[in-house]
């Protein structure tokens, strides 16, 4: 679906991108991670002409992007771009932000762009807030509303830049959600993205970008499992994670608290640091198997501990199988008392079920 050739831009004597090649099927969905400076977000501009390369040449669908002959507007309106800014129009209300450019623009009856538009509201779980004001929406909702005003436009192609930075964690997980969807649904995807994980589950291939162009590339797995080259196993290595397994309700957890602990003694985290993850491990691990799980039952719990040293939050995630049930959703008992702990000592605790999975997410 894309080619990219040869691509160069600088910006007077400082080269960001040079002779960069790469390919996007459709369908993919395409993650760019990588160094802050690194050339991520002008490589994106230059494929959807927000920037128009030195040199080197971008086809979308066979056609030459930066031909004198193609009518780049046209062009645009095949691609969708969310920014990590939301960009929405603050005098208008929601639904008139999402209608607008499919009106004036592709010259849509209003009928058929509101019917489109209220579809998409429902997608991104916001179809109670069509009459509200942007100042009205919390971040993570404006970015809902910024992604259902890109698909408004019928895009074969949405390109996302940063979409979660400027966002808490709880928001983030709003927003990450979505695009989750959009990802099954088979929608062509080009994500720059610091979160790490997401770009681990979410996409089909993984550009690491340094050295002003694409370093790397592979699979999720190659890419942060296996990485080939230097530089790319010195970016994932930053974020350093601890897995544990409990495959049975006689499990050893005085071992688990202790792996817990050298794991942060490891990365110099402190010491209350270290209580807090302690204890969200053993409230979240023994509710679910008092309550989600009988005795027996392989309860099959993975808890994943991350730790990204740049933005200095630990991540504590935890998937398991079984019936959907959201434990945060009405903690009123004696048995949820540790529930409510987890979330009010912790940035976010956010519960969601993708594709059967349960997995609940913990920012400290």
């Amino acid at each position: 679906m894309i080619t990219i050739k040869n691509l160069s831009k600088s910006f007077g004597s400082l080269t960001v991108l040079q002779n960069v090649n790469a390919v996007i099927e459709k369908g993919e969905c395409v993650s760019i991670i990588g160094p802050s400076g690194t050339g991520k977000s002008v490589f994106l501009s230059c494929i959807n002409g927000l920037l128009t390369p030195d040199a080197g040449n971008v086809f979308i669908d066979g056609i030459d992007f930066y031909d004198k002959k193609t009518d780049i507007n046209k062009m645009r309106e095949r691609m969708g771009m969310v920014y990590q800014s939301f960009n929405l129009f603050s005098h208008l209300t929601v639904l008139e932000n999402i209608t607008l450019a499919p009106i004036k623009i592709k010259k849509i009856p209003k009928e058929e762009a509101v019917k489109k538009a209220k579809e998409l509201l429902n997608m991104v779980s916001l179809a109670t807030k069509e009459n509200a004001y942007p100042d009205e929406l919390s971040g993570g909702q404006k970015q809902r509303i910024a992604i259902a005003r890109a698909l408004a436009m019928d895009p074969q192609l949405i390109l996302f830049d940063e979409p979660t930075s400027a966002l808490d964690p709880g928001m983030a997980g709003e927003v990450l959600a979505v695009i989750r969807s959009l990802a099954k649904q088979g929608m062509t995807m080009v994500i720059v993205t610091h979160e790490m994980n997401f770009a681990k589950e979410v996409s089909n291939r993984v550009f690491y970008m340094d050295c002003m162009g694409i370093h790397e590339t592979g699979t999720p797995d190659e890419i942060f499992d296996k990485p080939q080259k230097e530089k790319t196993r010195a970016f994932i290595m930053r974020l350093k994670t601890l897995e544990l397994r409990i495959d049975s309700h006689q499990f050893d957890l005085l071992a688990h608290m202790s792996s817990i602990e050298q794991f942060c003694v490891k990365y110099n985290i402190e010491k209350k640091r270290i209580n807090k993850s302690q204890m969200v491990f053993e409230e979240l691990v023994m509710y679910l198997l008092k309550n989600h799980f009988t005795e027996t039952d392989t309860p099959g719990i993975i808890v994943t501990i991350d730790y990204a040293e740049r933005e200095k939050d630990i991540v504590i995630n935890v998937s398991y199988g079984g019936k959907t049930s959201d434990p945060f959703a009405g903690t009123d008992d004696d048995d949820s008392l540790g529930l409510l702990m987890v979330q009010r000592m912790s940035k976010s605790a956010v519960y969601e079920n993708d594709n059967g999975k349960n997995r609940i997410t913990v920012t400290l």
